[in-house]
């Protein structure tokens, strides 16, 4: 309901009102240009795609097999930094920061909806000549990843989904929500108390989250235009009965999720699991919503087993 995630953000507020006026302030130093100086590494670059300049990644072996990775909302692709250690010695591993996000920054073309996320994917692969990949993505890139395999079949090889939602929540169905007041400050202000509190409901043990990472979340968050951008999004998400274009995805697909999930509890990725032909779910204990931050070697190793067995066991 969406009682659960509503309510968690105006506490995240409260929590957080105090330091609001630091951070916007803090916000004006936190232009593009000074922001990549800070932040981009020499596996970075930038492509523009129909009107948008894109920040994208690529570490690891030019012949090895590809693997994209798509971050959740309000994140950027340093959500993914510890699969990419862990996984780079094997493979060509492709993360890019999502429109509105991390360092791409608003899309002038606004184009914020999974199913225009999914066909700017497919745009992104064509410019880095990626005929098919592997593809993986939590939360909302989870959403993009499996709209994107459903729509394009033929070029994804193998499928990953890190709790990332199909089926509707939070009251989130065939219309989309009005940022409610609570949750557009929050993402407006990004107060440092605030990403704190967040995290004792999206990771089952806070603590793991350092200080660097805290800082490097609220640093893209208050990237020039995001926030705008962030709340655009949430007036074009819906998520409407998805079970027919699952149906769609042939690649096979592996649905990892959290145990401790308190934003999409795991019942979601079980039903996704029965709606995809070749597909395995696996629990784990002990993580929330983002597997690939808390337990980055635990997780990876799943992955690195399903991506180099010939089928799903």
């Amino acid at each position: 309901m969406k009682k659960i995630i509503w309510f968690t953000l105006v506490v995240i507020l409260v929590v957080g009102i105090a330091g609001w006026v630091w951070v916007s302030k803090k916000s004006e130093r936190n232009s593009p240009a000074k922001l990549e100086a800070q932040h981009l590494t020499s596996a970075d670059r930038f492509i523009e795609i129909d009107g948008a300049r894109v920040r994208v990644r690529i570490e690891g072996p030019t012949d090895g097999p590809v693997l994209v990775l798509l971050h959740g909302f309000s994140y950027s692709l340093e959500s993914w930094d510890g699969w990419a250690a862990e996984l780079q010695d094997e493979f060509r591993v492709v993360r890019y920061d999502l429109l509105g996000h991390g360092l791409t920054g608003p899309d002038p073309k606004q184009r914020y909806t999974p199913q225009q996320r999914a066909i700017f994917l497919e745009r992104l692969l064509d410019s880095l000549e990626l005929e098919t990949v592997n593809l993986a993505g939590n939360s909302l890139g989870g959403t993009i990843a499996w709209h994107f395999a459903a729509q394009f079949p033929d070029r994804v090889e193998k499928l990953i989904l890190v709790d990332g939602p199909a089926f509707p929540f939070n009251a989130v169905q065939d219309e989309p929500i009005k940022a409610p007041a609570a949750m557009a400050a929050f993402l407006r202000f990004a107060p440092m108390s605030g990403l704190k509190q967040a995290a004792t409901f999206l990771w089952a043990d806070p603590s793991r989250l350092t200080d660097v990472r805290l800082q490097s979340t609220q640093d893209m968050m208050l990237r020039q235009g995001n926030a705008d951008a962030l709340i655009a999004h949430i007036s074009m998400f819906t998520m409407p009965d998805p079970t027919r274009q699952l149906a769609w995805i042939t690649a096979p697909t592996l649905v990892l999720w959290g145990a401790q999930d308190r934003l999409i509890p795991p019942a979601q990725g079980e039903r996704i699991v029965e709606a995809i032909e070749n597909a395995k779910f696996v629990l784990l204990e002990d993580v929330g919503h983002m597997a690939q931050e808390e337990k980055p070697v635990q997780s990876a190793q799943i992955v690195r087993d399903f991506l180099t067995a010939g089928k799903l066991e």
